[in-house]
């Protein structure tokens, strides 16, 4: 009987091992719901907070702009002629849609070689890490939720050109980048005792 015991104890283990979570949190617009239903979240967002300086609010905006929180986000796949499938639009991946190169760079920098883009701790570590340099780069304040998008989505040499400015549909999307960072830092404040 141990026998049969020990091999159910192992088998549910490695089911257990074996699950990822690669789901959306339930409710996007509420930032107390999404550290509610995923308290993993809310630790690796206050390490990051921690060791890099970057507000977890300003965290969650980008991250629900860049993947709505889906672990394996890709980018969508490109066609030529309308039918014939070409690759994905890029490298992006995970819930920071980090590219290759930079992911890379990041593991290097870190000396966190066994990062990975579908870890929450990994990919929040990451933005920090980002956020960071564009702070240092570029005079962007990691308060500033509107301009460290910015900073993300066309690189810290882009930014500096000023690449953004000739960019209408991509001053919107920084735009409601920061309304949602406010919106989450506001219902953050109001969930303290979660928080």
């Amino acid at each position: 009987m141990s026998r049969l015991l020990f091999a159910l104890v192992m088998l549910a283990f490695v089911a257990a091992c074996g699950g990822k979570d690669t789901s959306a949190p339930r409710n996007l617009d509420n930032a107390c719901a999404i550290l509610k239903e995923k308290p993993h979240f809310k630790r690796a967002f206050t390490a990051t907070k921690r060791k890099w300086g970057v507000p977890v609010h300003v965290q969650m905006a980008v991250l629900y702009q860049e993947s709505k929180f889906i672990s394996n986000a890709r980018t969508p796949h490109k066609y030529a002629l309308g039918i014939l499938p070409m690759g994905r639009q890029s490298s992006a991946y995970g819930y920071a849609q980090a590219l290759d190169g930079t992911w890379d760079e990041y593991r290097r920098e870190t000396r966190n070689r066994g990062a990975r883009r579908d870890d929450i701790k990994d990919a929040s570590d990451f933005m920090g890490w980002y956020f960071h340099q564009s702070r240092d780069r570029n005079g962007v304040s990691l308060h500033d939720a509107r301009a460290q998008y910015l900073n993300y989505h066309e690189g810290h040499t882009g930014y500096a050109r000023g690449t953004y400015r000739n960019k209408a549909w991509l001053m919107r999307v920084a735009d409601d980048v920061a309304s949602r960072s406010a919106r989450y830092q506001a219902q953050l404040k109001s969930c303290s005792r979660i928080w």
